[in-house]
């Protein structure tokens, strides 16, 4: 099996820095545009605690090793929407250097400057770069762990592993889902300590070593988690009961993780997202061919970690969010820039020109930074969700007897964070009292497509009675906030 060479030359080293500080430069600009609500509650329920009490208690919505880092940066800088989203930044383009090394792993030095490129002009990747949350750093954590799988499986030095179960436990740390990663990387290892599938000669390092790995990761998450360990199994149980009773149950479908991830890529394009979807499954299945020579763990691993997280998030009755498979998309590109030239080749020779290949790949390439760049302005034709900007224009034009109200889970946001004096709707029940009142009202409408199907009287109202004010749009799924009056 053909090993990738690991000689880093000047050109290759020039090529990685001027990527980097091109995703360093797409990931900065618009980073102060307003926070968004999990940004919010990020910030107020955990960022802003004192050190001593930001390991209270355990919950979903945390980026516990994250947010460590992000208080760090707010108390040098202040309180500033750049501030909390700085790591995520660093991370960010950390993790377009970590898919370079990846990419140089599995194939050579062409295919990983075109896979970092293409991260660093990602939608998804500068998006939640630009994410006062932890989803970048669980990337970077888990690509340099699934580096040193790949080099340890090959050559099982015991550095290597212990790196390993460094990278692992950091991912972990970082948000508990981390863990679902490294798990599908366990089962590859042993399919391939049963089968000799993509191993060597079977030695005793090549067993002990790997377990070292996996002991040092469990310690380190262990004594990380060590204050929170108690109310981690019933945070779990209640996001399962949560889900059960959610009026969005499509967010429970693989399908409809698969559709949202397309759409968020894409946009609304109709039959172009058909056609990408096929188009890239096509790319992928040659990625996959193409990877087998050099790293025949590659894919399957890919494979495995998507396999194990829908199963584990059907089995717990999660919702399936694409934001799970976040770690997967670098992994992918390198998938899609590997099939790329495999596919030109097996072209190249059907047509029985064997110099056409170049160009064929060429031409492949451009067409896809072409598409990135065209998709990655999307980042910035909106913040993410402006709830900074509702809030200011219902306090403009707000009459002295006008009763406001925030639809749930808008109203403890607004209360607590912009200091609003404005009540909360929280169900149907909630919204008919408060409609019967006399009086001018306003309503401010959060994630409306869940909202008008948990309140069927608001969506009702507002296509009649109500007065649609300003829509403010949000390039967040569900991300428009809507301002309603009844004079």
């Amino acid at each position: 099996m053909k090993q990738p060479s690991p000689v880093l030359g000047r050109n290759d080293l020039a090529i990685l820095l001027f990527i980097l500080l091109f995703a360093a430069i797409l990931r900065s600009a618009g980073l102060n545009a307003p926070l968004w609500y999990d940004e919010i509650r990020t910030v107020d329920t955990h960022v802003n605690l004192p050190w001593g009490e930001m390991m209270r208690e355990y919950s979903m919505n945390h980026h516990y090793f994250f947010s460590m880092k992000a208080k760090l940066v707010s108390q040098i800088f202040g309180d500033q929407a750049w501030a909390y989203r700085f790591p995520a930044v660093l991370f960010g383009v950390g993790l377009v250097g970590a898919i370079w090394w990846l990419a140089k792993e599995v194939a050579d030095s062409t295919i990983a400057h075109v896979s970092a490129l293409l991260v660093a002009l990602s939608y998804h990747q500068v998006w939640f770069s630009q994410n006062a949350r932890g989803y970048t750093e669980l990337a970077f954590w888990s690509t340099l762990g699934f580096i040193f799988f790949l080099r340890g499986m090959r050559q099982p030095a015991t550095g290597t592993w212990v790196a390993f179960g460094v990278t692992a436990a950091a991912a972990v740390f970082t948000h508990l889902t981390g863990a679902f990663f490294f798990v599908a990387l366990g089962f590859i290892w042993l399919l391939s300590l049963a089968t000799g599938f993509g191993r060597g000669t079977l030695t005793r390092e090549w067993v002990l070593h790997p377990l070292m790995g996996v002991a040092v990761a469990l310690v380190l998450i262990l004594l990380a988690y060590l204050p929170i360990l108690p109310s981690i199994a019933g945070t779990v149980s209640e996001v399962s009961a949560t889900s059960a009773v959610d009026p969005m149950q499509e967010y429970q479908n693989p399908l409809w993780t698969i559709v949202e991830g397309l759409r968020t890529a894409v946009g609304n394009t109709g039959p172009l997202m058909l056609f990408v979807a096929i188009g890239g499954l096509v790319v992928i299945v040659f990625g996959a061919v193409g990877a087998h020579a050099t790293q025949p763990l590659f894919f399957p691993s890919i494979a495995m970690h998507i396999a194990v997280t829908l199963i584990l998030l059907l089995s717990l009755e999660m919702r399936i969010w694409p934001r799970f498979f976040f770690v997967d998309i670098g992994l992918i590109i390198i998938l899609a820039v590997v099939g790329c030239r495999y596919g030109a080749d097996v072209v190249a020779r059907w047509v029985r020109r064997p110099r056409f290949g170049r160009p064929l790949f060429a031409l492949g390439i451009l067409a896809m930074i072409v598409v990135s760049v065209l998709l990655v302005q999307r980042n910035y034709s909106a913040p993410k969700q402006d709830l900074a900007g509702a809030f200011a224009l219902v306090e403009d034009i707000r009459s002295p007897s006008e009763r406001i109200y925030a639809i749930n889970p808008g109203g403890p946001l607004f209360e607590g964070h912009f200091n609003a004096d404005w009540g909360t709707i929280g169900d149907a029940q909630d919204y008919s009292e408060a409609m019967a009142q006399p009086g001018p009202v306003a309503l401010v409408v959060l994630f409306p497509d869940r909202m008008f199907r948990a309140i069927p009287d608001l969506k009702r109202d507002a296509e009649g009675q109500l007065e649609r004010i300003h829509a403010f749009a949000g390039t967040l799924g569900d991300g428009q906030v809507l301002v309603y009056r009844r004079r």
